[in-house]
């Protein structure tokens, strides 16, 4: 089995990539455009050089090259979202070259990042079709994969770690990101276009291994074809014959020019992974839920900054499962001086907007008094107690209502009372 895939990321500037059309998706149809986006007879594209930026950015993440003067090809084909007859995007002079995403025991390697232009938003209805040019030149990121996902768990593993490195290169990643699908279990290879969500495509992957299967199994040929992915029904259709890249007659844009990337500041990417594992190694801490707190969160992730032992790295992990809003450094330094597990969820936001009441010590010998009698009062907590202690969640449910401890606190006194035979 092979994969690979074409990503398309919508990135994330305030005007298109060749006009200064806004790129809101959100206003009504047909508001943010100008005869540039329009493909208008005579309109000139402009390059909004910021996506050069970002893109040498999301190319050295994905440990490409980056091209020294990249360039833009005409790619003709005729369809309703592109007025001009062509998308504006790029093959051989593509910004990044030769990259890869490390997955568990291997690389995919990266074939190239390219920067293009969104077409339009086609929407179809029983009798008719309508299209919204808002999105049209909205600027793109294409990732390019080489075939070399082998499986749907290496896929899914992939798309993890991909929108994470997308992530804090500043993409969002809740924006619609559409990916095209190829595939192929034998010889002959198949592509499902424009796949919305990662889901969907796990759900159009799956489709496709089962189908090819079967063919293969019944002596059949696996034609080679474009298919679309019909959401509803959670199946691959055919629409086409797959077009080869003569037929789209990629030709040199010639309303734009060669553009020099050597003045471009790249700054040192961000790999969720690689800092997992760093901090795993140096403090012996479990990695992947040290991943799992920081792949998509970055207050998590500027909290690791605070780690200098392995103490502090469990109150970390402990603060960023509590947490709704990102603390200063004064309160992560407060947070990191105390006992946070005597800190209700409340109380650690109460800190986090500056209030800060310490909590008043607690009296122990009146907590344990009151425990003693909820032993003595219901006998079976004893013995569920000596077969589970998780029976524990219940005691401390009792004693919070009057007394802020914590969960060791409460199995302390518990076996000291049983052990004394006090119940």
């Amino acid at each position: 089995m092979k994969i690979g895939l074409e990503v398309h990321v919508a990135l994330p500037t305030k005007t298109k990539l060749f006009c200064s059309d806004s790129t809101s998706y959100s206003d009504e149809p047909n508001t943010n455009i100008c005869p540039v986006c329009m493909g208008f007879p005579g309109s000139k594209p402009v390059l909004n050089k910021e996506t050069l930026i970002l893109s040498a950015n999301i190319a050295t993440a994905l440990h490409c090259r980056v091209i020294e003067r990249t360039s833009f090809v005409r790619k003709v084909y005729f369809y309703p979202d592109l007025p001009k007859g062509y998308q504006i995007t790029q093959t051989e002079g593509a910004i990044g070259n030769g990259g890869s995403v490390a997955i568990s025991g291997k690389e995919v390697r990266i074939r190239r990042v390219q920067i293009e232009e969104d077409p339009a938003k086609v929407v179809r209805g029983e009798n008719y079709t309508l299209l919204d040019f808002n999105r049209s030149g909205i600027p793109l990121n294409e990732i390019v994969t080489e075939p070399d996902i082998c499986s749907e768990s290496e896929l899914k593993e992939f798309l993890v770690e991909l929108r994470s490195i997308l992530y804090y290169q500043g993409i969002d990643i809740d924006r619609e990101i559409k990916t095209d699908l190829n595939i192929s279990l034998a010889e002959e290879r198949v592509e499902v276009k424009n796949i919305t969500g990662v889901d969907s495509l796990l759900k159009a992957a799956r489709y496709e291994i089962l189908r090819q299967g079967s063919l293969l199994e019944e002596n059949q040929p696996v034609k080679r074809e474009t298919r679309a992915f019909d959401e509803k029904s959670g199946v691959t259709v055919s629409s086409r014959e797959k077009e080869t890249e003569e037929e789209y007659g990629f030709i040199f844009d010639t309303d734009l020019t060669f553009y020099d990337t050597k003045w471009i500041e790249v700054k040192k990417p961000v790999i969720p992974r690689l800092v997992a594992e760093k901090y795993s190694k140096k403090y012996g801490y479990d990695e992947e839920k040290l991943r799992e707190a920081i792949y998509l969160n970055r207050d998590n992730m500027d909290m690791l900054a605070y780690v200098d032992d392995g103490a502090a790295i469990e109150k970390v992990v402990n603060l960023m499962q509590k947490l709704r809003s990102k603390p200063t450094k004064e309160v992560i330094r407060r947070l990191l001086n105390s006992d946070i597990n005597n800190l209700s969820r409340e109380q650690l936001e109460r800190w986090v907007r500056g209030e800060f009441d310490e909590p008043e010590p607690v009296n122990m010998d009146e907590v344990r008094r009151e425990v003693a009698e909820l032993l003595r009062s219901d006998p079976s907590l004893s013995k569920r107690y000596k077969e589970n202690k998780n029976t524990v969640n219940f005691i401390i449910g009792k004693v919070k209502k009057k007394h802020n401890v914590s969960y060791n606190d409460i199995v302390g006194i518990v076996d000291s009372i049983l052990s004394d035979n006090q119940v």
